[in-house]
């Protein structure tokens, strides 16, 4: 029976990002290393496959309400790295704010260091407050991030194949060590970056550390297609989730890769109650931590509509939304799956807030064990995704209660491995330990899943 991936973010307090405001929550948790390490060590009695935290290299001015991103994910996860044996570590970095080659170095480094769980998240960073930090007058604008992301990667991935299988002789009647012919320079000069290459050190067990990335618009999707191996995505309605997966194999495809090797994995947030009742109170309590005002009005500017027009109790027509959708609203993902729940129905400022767990864009599911294992099996059946990265709503009772209560449901099912089935996240995401297994396989045909509407596939490509 085929099986599908769980990634689970420690995002702290949670998904909901005012959680810290209910009486068992520790304000300062999002500091406590202790606390993540509890966090991961549940993951990983679940044969969870992978850990993740987000970031931005700026404080935001959500620090006024909320906890900010917290510790440097790479300082953090790779002390979690040391406390686990199986579980991947899935950090964020951003090519807007790194060299490629230091961050090639760093991630190869972890990827021996984990034995084979590294996986770097890479980001272009939206939050303007960033520019700043690094010497910048403007934040460089989407079209730029995403040019320069491209060449990042390109470099980065050239990098990390720098080194032959065959590089080493240790031939010790001669004393000749390493072939160097075998190590190649990759002397890069493009638009953002001069790079001589190559890496000090050969590949780690992974021939590559796992490359994960995030984006809905055009040159999000030329990302994914051309260099991605996780696509991480939002989607509040099946056939959104449908249409993108299939657009994201279809890139694949046309960039001369194997469809099976790009894997999509579907954000969800969870609140995951004891049963219906218990779910529906802790919802309602999480409900009443938001400030609804300011994330209604926010959720309405995304949008590009007028909050004098929209109150948090107006609702939205899907004939209401304009065309086009400024550059400092949603990312073009958080966008498309906001749209299609309206073209669904009108909703509310507040449905929206509340549905997405405080305006994230993530979709919200709210039951018993049974019924998040339910709608998870469900969505994966019908094509929306190869796995899901689970972000729990109150990071406090959530994580636990789907590593205890849900987790369970889905081994017996056998849709969710019960024992790790490799010792890297590579082999466990798609059977092989390289990269490097397929680039002399032909590239497979596919066919699209489902019956979706040409123009949702269409719509993937605005923003």
């Amino acid at each position: 029976m085929t099986r599908f991936h769980l990634n689970l973010s420690l995002m702290t307090p949670g998904h909901f990002r005012h959680a810290w405001r209910l009486s068992h929550a520790d304000p300062l948790a999002y500091l406590d290393v202790d606390h993540f390490v509890r966090l991961a060590r549940l993951a990983e009695d679940a044969k969870v496959d992978a850990v993740f935290l987000g970031d931005a290299p700026a404080l935001r001015g959500e620090i006024a309400s909320a906890p900010g991103t917290g510790i440097d994910p790479l300082i953090l996860l790779g002390h979690i790295a040391a406390v686990t044996q199986n579980l991947g570590v899935i950090i964020t970095s951003s090519s807007t704010f790194n060299s490629p080659y230091n961050l090639a170095r760093r991630f190869q480094a972890l990827d021996h260091v984990t034995k084979g769980r590294a996986a770097v998240n890479v980001v272009t960073t939206a939050a303007t407050a960033a520019a700043a930090n690094f010497g910048l007058d403007e934040h460089p604008d989407r079209a730029t991030r995403y040019r320069r992301a491209w060449e990042f990667l390109d470099v980065v991935t050239r990098l990390w194949d720098g080194w032959a299988p065959d590089w080493l002789v240790a031939d010790r009647e001669t004393g000749e060590y390493a072939d160097p012919s075998r190590i190649t320079p990759i002397d890069h000069r493009g638009e953002f970056f001069a790079v001589a290459g190559p890496l000090p050190v050969p590949a780690g067990p992974q021939g590559r550390p796992v490359l994960v990335q995030a984006g809905g618009s055009e040159g999000g999707l030329r990302l994914a297609g051309d260099f991605a191996d996780v696509v991480f995505t939002v989607a509040q309605t099946r056939e959104d989730a449908v249409a993108f997966r299939n657009e994201i194999r279809s890139r694949a495809a046309a960039a001369e890769r194997r469809p099976d090797d790009v894997k999509v994995s579907l954000g969800v947030v969870v609140l995951v109650g004891e049963d219906e009742r218990d779910a529906a109170r802790r919802l309602d309590e999480l409900a009443a931590t938001l400030p609804m005002g300011r994330l209604a009005a926010e959720m309405v500017r995304n949008l590009g509509l007028s909050v004098e027009q929209f109150g948090p109790d107006v609702p939205i027509r899907a004939a209401d939304l304009p065309d086009d959708v400024p550059e400092s609203a949603f990312s073009a993902g958080f966008g498309r799956a906001v749209r299609a729940l309206i073209a669904q129905e009108p909703r509310t400022p507040r449905q929206l807030v509340i549905g997405s767990a405080g305006g994230s864009g993530h979709r919200l599911v709210v039951g018993s064990p049974e019924r998040v294992a339910a709608d998870l099996a469900d969505w994966f059946a019908a094509g929306a995704a190869d796995g899901f990265t689970i972000m729990p709503a109150d990071v406090a009772v959530d994580l636990e209660n789907f590593t205890r209560l849900v987790v369970p449901i889905l081994q017996r099912r056998g849709i969710f491995q019960s024992e790790y089935s490799a010792p890297t996240l590579r082999a466990r995401l798609f059977g092989t330990s390289s990269d490097t297994d397929h680039e002399h396989d032909d590239v497979v045909s596919w066919a699209p899943v489902g019956e979706v509407d040409s123009a949702v596939v269409e719509g993937l490509r605005l923003g």
